[in-house]
C-alpha cells in the first residue's frame, strides 16, 4: 500500500485551499479571493485500497512576516517542508512564473515534487505552453501536471502521478477518517470565511473567531463563538448598523456549518477587542496558532 504525506506549497491565491478541497471531495479549506485566506496548516485524508495520502493545505508563502501571526503561518509551512514525503508545488498559470520559480527554489525539498499548473481554464494555449516550457526543466519538478481545481478537471491525473511517487508503508490514520482536526476548528473557519467574503480592507486579516462553546443537545448542536478584532471601530463594522451585519455572517456561516456536521445548529456570535492580538503571543496561543 502506498502512504505518505503530500504538502501543498505555493504563493497566495494560488488555488491551495481549492486544490485540497477537490482531492478531498469535501470542504475541509475555505476559500476566498483575498490572499493569505488560509492561516493553518489543514490535513485531509484520502484512504483507498490502493493507498493513503495525508494532504496539507499550508498558508501562502510570503517574503515578508510583518506580524507574529504571520512567523506562526511560515511556521506552518516550514513544518510541512519537514515532514512531506511528496511536494505538490502550485503555480496559477497567469502568475509571475520567475517568481514561482524563485520560491520553489527556496523550498530546498529534498522530496520528489508534482509542479501543478493550475486555472488552466482561464489560459490561453500560449500562456500554458509558455508556463510548460519555463518548468520543463527545473529540477524541483519530477512531474508537471495542468488542471484547474475549480473545475476539478486534471485532478485524476495529478493523482496519478502522485501515488507513483509516495513510499509504501502501513496507514497512519483509520479508514473513516477525513482530517485530524477537531470540529471546532472547522466551524471557526467557517465564520473566519463569511468575514472574507462580507468585509473589505484590512478587517478579515484583523479578526479570528475563537469557539467557545460547542455542546451537543438532543435535536441541534449549541455553538458560541467570540469574533476578535483589534479596533472598536471594527467591531462597529461587523455589528452592522442594528446588528444585521453579524446577523448575516452568522446566518450563512450556520447553513455551511450544519452542512459540514450534518445536524441542525444554533449559533451566537459575539464580538470582542483585543488590540494588538496579531503580535501577542499568549492570545495566538489562546487562538490556537
Amino acid at each position: 500500500m502506498k502512504v505518505g504525506f503530500v504538502n501543498i506549497f505555493g504563493k497566495p491565491n494560488a488555488g491551495k485551499s481549492t486544490l485540497l478541497n477537490a482531492l478531498i471531495g469535501e470542504k475541509l479549506a475555505i476559500v476566498s479571493p483575498k490572499v493569505q485566506t488560509t492561516r493553518h496548516r489543514i490535513k485531509g485524508i484520502m484512504t483507498t485500497d490502493a493507498y493513503q495520502i495525508i494532504f496539507s493545505d499550508t498558508p501562502g508563502i510570503i517574503g515578508e512576516t510583518r506580524y507574529k501571526l504571520h512567523e506562526r503561518m511560515m511556521g506552518a509551512v516550514k513544518g510541512a517542508m519537514e515532514d512531506a514525503d511528496v511536494g505538490v508545488l502550485l503555480v496559477d498559470v497567469l502568475d509571475n512564473l520567475e517568481e514561482n520559480d524563485a520560491i520553489f527554489t527556496a523550498l530546498r525539498l529534498r522530496v520528489p515534487c508534482v509542479l501543478v499548473l493550475n486555472k488552466v481554464d482561464k489560459a490561453r494555449k500560449e500562456q500554458l505552453d509558455a508556463a510548460l516550457a519555463f518548468f520543463a526543466d527545473k529540477p524541483y519538478a519530477k512531474r508537471i501536471v495542468t488542471l484547474s481545481a475549480l473545475t476539478q478537471n486534471g485532478v485524476p491525473t495529478l493523482l496519478e502521478a502522485i501515488t507513483e511517487l509516495l513510499p509504501e508503508g502501513e496507514p497512519f490514520y483509520a479508514e473513516d477518517e477525513m482530517t485530524d482536526l477537531p470540529e471546532k476548528f472547522f466551524v471557526a473557519e467557517m465564520v473566519r470565511e463569511r468575514i472574507f467574503h462580507h468585509l473589505q480592507d484590512e478587517i478579515p486579516y484583523e479578526a479570528t473567531v475563537l469557539v467557545q462553546e460547542f455542546k451537543h443537545k438532543s435535536s441541534l448542536i449549541k455553538i458560541g463563538a467570540i469574533i476578535v478584532v483589534q479596533r472598536e471601530s471594527q467591531k462597529a463594522i461587523i455589528l452592522g448598523e442594528g446588528g444585521r451585519m453579524i446577523k448575516r455572517i452568522g446566518s450563512e456561516a450556520r447553513t455551511e456549518i450544519e452542512k459540514f456536521l450534518q445536524s441542525k445548529v444554533f449559533l451566537e456570535l459575539f464580538v470582542k477587542v483585543r488590540p494588538k492580538w496579531r503580535e501577542n503571543d499568549l492570545l495566538l496561543r489562546e487562538y490556537g496558532y
